[in-house]
């Protein structure tokens, strides 16, 4: 795997999860690829347009967006990344509080780095 690629990916889930916590959606704009598709826990697929306007609505606050078990797998050029994430706060009036494990895939357009697809469940308490 190219090294430079895989500084820039970590880098890039740095700025996502730092862009959940503080409702950047600035930010979440230009990680995100227009046509992503996201499996969220309860099974159903998002858009970016739906995950967009849920940021936007000002009812995520996340107190605690903390990441460990980063694995990275080059494959062409998209990068699949393999996350466990501990989350604490509200989403969309329900209180979240566990520890999720993220995919996503990164894909390199010219010089920008998107998440093109992704998935998440929550793990149990002792995972």
């Amino acid at each position: 795997m190219d090294t430079t690629h895989k500084a820039q990916v970590i880098a890039n889930e740095k700025n996502l999860l730092e862009a959940m916590k503080t409702n950047n959606v600035e930010l979440l704009d230009r990680l995100l690829h227009d046509d992503l598709l996201f499996n969220g826990p309860d099974g159903k697929t998002a858009t970016k347009a739906m995950d967009m306007a849920n940021y936007r609505s000002g009812n995520i606050n996340l107190r605690t967006v903390k990441s460990s078990d980063l694995m990275l797998n080059a494959i062409d050029d998209d990068i699949v990344v393999a996350v466990t994430v501990e989350i604490q706060g509200n989403y969309l009036g329900q209180e979240i509080n566990g520890k999720f494990r993220y995919l996503r895939v990164w894909k390199l357009f010219e010089n920008d780095w998107k998440v093109i697809a992704g998935s998440v469940v929550a793990l149990n308490s002792d995972s």
